[in-house]
């Protein structure tokens, strides 16, 4: 359990080799009967972003803050963000000892640090539905992110929520804070910018959304880009409004989660 322990991404032949090398008389087998008697399964870790000191204080404070909205407070936002599809999703990676319960333990996650990288599709949702899809060449800038507000969100939001009204428009944090120029048009819409932490998947639905789609299409195989991109747009369309308004209702869950952990990541 202590050689298990000490590091919960050592394969079963590692985790013989220490253990014989420690004085045990003992087959791969064996070893593997004992660590299963222990309670450990072999899966595929959970990835999580790595998290700085300075970024879970924010998160937390972020949380603290949010902590006494209701679902219809929730249910004024429109959620958006990026996502990278792929013809192929490669490789799972490596797995990971570890004991029911222990899924979101710190040693038994894999860490990713998020980068800029090559973004295809632009997306949004709310609790009455999502917004048609929005498909990039580039990646997503200051100024591709303006057009893409000015020409595709706010008509979309206006469509999407109609009478009702959008109270706060999330802003991703990854691009830093609102242009002045989009709060102003923001603004003249009668929109809010939502304030958002850095490097906060388990607070936007709009993850779990894309998680949803991409396990929609598993058993799909395009062959190239245009392909592709049809069967996520086919996808994506078919998600109901009562599947995106049950994401919404799980924001107070979220809330009272990172607070809970004391700002680092949670199980959403």
């Amino acid at each position: 359990m202590r050689i298990v322990k000490q590091n919960r991404f050592k394969n079963l032949s590692e985790l013989h080799k220490e253990w014989t090398e420690a004085g045990v008389k003992a087959s791969r087998a064996t070893t593997h009967r004992r660590v299963k008697e222990f309670g450990y399964s072999c899966r595929i870790p959970l990835v999580k972003p790595l998290l700085n000191h300075r970024q879970r204080q924010r998160h937390l404070t972020w949380t603290k803050e949010k902590k006494n909205w209701t679902v219809a407070q929730w249910s004024k936002v429109l959620f958006s963000d990026e996502s990278k599809f792929c013809i192929s999703f490669g490789n799972q990676g490596p797995r990971v000892w570890r004991k029911g319960g222990e899924a979101h333990s710190p040693s038994c996650l894999k860490y990713s640090v998020k980068f800029p990288q090559s973004v295809l599709i632009w997306g949004a949702m709310s609790s009455a539905g999502v917004c048609p899809l929005w498909f990039l060449k580039t990646n997503v800038t200051v100024p591709v992110y303006q057009g893409i507000l000015e020409h595709f969100m706010l008509p979309s939001a206006d469509q999407l929520f109609e009478d009702a009204g959008l109270g706060l428009f999330h802003f991703p944090a990854g691009f830093g804070t609102c242009p002045h120029s989009q709060k102003h048009e923001l603004n003249d819409h009668g929109v809010g910018v939502l304030d958002w932490p850095a490097n906060s998947p388990d607070l936007n639905p709009i993850e779990n959304l894309w998680g949803i789609v991409k396990r929609k299409m598993r058993n799909k195989r395009p062959k190239n880009a245009d392909e592709l991109k049809a069967t996520v747009k086919e996808t994506w369309a078919s998600i109901p409004p009562q599947q995106c308004h049950k994401l919404i209702t799980s924001m107070p869950r979220r809330i009272e989660a990172v607070i809970k952990a004391k700002g680092a990541p949670t199980k959403y």
